[in-house]
């Protein structure tokens, strides 16, 4: 009789296991579950840019006219660094867009911001002024040097979003 007990716990648990395995299949394949990343919100940037405007030394850049497809996904104003200025979008295709300004020295800023994107020889001339193309491993970025700021066109999106953000950018 005492063997017999040994032998019966053991089916027991291996039963139980069993049994527990069968019933977490079934939650798994009858509870829905979604793996996908969930959708990025979209940020109200108004008052962050009415404070940046009022605040910084420089005409803040911020676009107008855009698709509602653009969609803004964050934004910050810090004055006691440099007036830095960062609206970043997520344009139709998906991709990361980012407009960013500063009272920094330009080759820190375009460094920093431009994720190490280097200058190239190429120049656009994009609502009467000229943009000069930086291409980097992670972003590529068009970049304004105007007098006591710098203004920084970047992310991952191609070329031709960028100049569509640099184009719907009014400073004031």
């Amino acid at each position: 009789m005492a063997g017999m007990k040994g032998k019966q716990t053991v089916r027991d648990m291996v039963l139980s296991l069993g049994l527990i395995g069968i019933v977490a299949g079934v939650i798994y394949v009858f509870i829905p579950h979604d793996d996908s990343e969930p959708p990025l919100k979209r940020v109200d940037y108004r008052v962050e840019l009415l404070t940046a405007r009022r605040a910084a030394t420089y005409p803040v850049a911020a676009p107008e006219g855009l698709s509602k497809e653009w969609k803004a996904t964050s934004v910050r104003f810090e004055g006691d660094n440099f007036d830095a200025w960062h609206l970043g979008f997520h344009d139709p295709d998906g991709e990361y867009v980012a407009v960013e300004q500063s009272t920094q020295k330009p080759s820190t800023f375009i460094d920093e911001a431009g994720q190490r994107a280097e200058e190239t020889d190429d120049t656009e001339s994009i609502g009467g002024r000229t943009w000069t193309r930086y291409e980097g491993p992670k972003y590529d970025a068009l970049v304004l040097r105007e007098q006591g700021s710098t203004t920084v066109v970047t992310g991952t999106a191609s070329f031709g979003q960028l100049t569509k953000m640099a184009a719907a950018l009014k400073m004031s």
